[in-house]
């Protein structure tokens, strides 16, 4: 008998990572998964435990590729060859350029791009030799629609966009899938820590004006972009690949706040 499926996800303590983690080893998956946060990804390996999934869990921190190649290999040994990688661990400071000291930038562009350019380097690796398996790194739709409050953050993001059309080139004809993920606002700490300013009375505003420019009016939950990574690591998209997937409920097709619209169309936005 064929073993369970393997889906490694890097993040995964929270956020997207935690939900996309849950919604593999839902689907039947065994996972491997990694973030710096020790105590809470053993607790979110003792969730994913009880959807009867096999987990490998490792803490430690993804600017140290010995520690990230490490993180692909004793996975690998643990859970068997990964069907699925899912680039997802984030870190970023909300400065701007004129601020960001050379260690931040650093640091952002190695946990962002770096890392995972040479993880999904070592998963496909394993994955050649079968020809199958599938490589989603989450981008941002912030690497084409930048705040000036970010610099190396959306650098890193739309580094990894055009990482992935290189990635999905390089791999395809060894039958090796490569996609981005592209989410907008989501309820995650990360996104909450994004939208704080230095005085926390503008953390409400910051939400209420980004719900202005969304089509569907809200911030996507972590499991929604999670279905998306999981159906597109499956056999349903396997014509996708060297491709960006935008999960932004409209934002980055909206020109107008739906205030505006309001006033000027009450009856039709009411």
């Amino acid at each position: 008998m064929p073993g369970k499926p393997v889906a490694l996800v890097t993040g995964a303590a929270r956020g997207i990572g935690q939900a996309t983690a849950a919604e593999f080893a839902a689907r039947g998956y065994d996972v491997g998964i990694t973030d710096i946060d020790a105590a809470a990804l053993a607790a979110a390996a003792d969730s994913l435990r009880q959807h009867g999934a096999s987990v490998f869990a490792v803490a430690g921190d993804l600017a140290d590729l010995a520690f990230a190649e490490s993180f692909i290999v004793q996975a690998a040994e643990a859970l068997g060859v990964p069907d699925v990688l899912v680039n997802n661990a984030a870190w970023r400071e909300l400065v701007t350029m004129r601020e960001i000291s050379p260690q931040s930038w650093d640091r952002t562009i190695r946990i962002c791009l770096t890392a995972p350019a040479f993880l999904a380097r070592w998963a496909a690796a394993r994955m050649e030799p079968r020809r199958r398996g599938t490589i989603i790194n989450v981008s941002s739709i912030m690497s084409a629609h930048a705040s000036g409050l970010a610099p190396a953050y959306v650098a890193a993001k739309g580094g990894m966009d055009s990482l992935t059309y290189d990635l999905a080139a390089l791999f395809g004809p060894s039958g090796i899938r490569v996609l981005a993920v592209n989410p907008g606002a989501v309820d995650t700490q990360l996104s909450a820590e994004m939208a704080k300013q230095p005085q926390s009375s503008a953390d409400a505003g910051v939400r209420e004006w980004s719900e202005q420019m969304i089509s569907l009016r809200r911030w996507a939950g972590a499991e929604e972009i999670a279905r998306c990574i999981a159906w597109l690591a499956g056999d349903e998209a396997s014509y996708l690949t060297g491709t960006t997937i935008v999960v932004d409920g409209g934002w980055s097709r909206q020109f107008y706040p739906y205030g505006l619209k309001h006033a000027m169309r009450p009856r039709e936005f009411p």
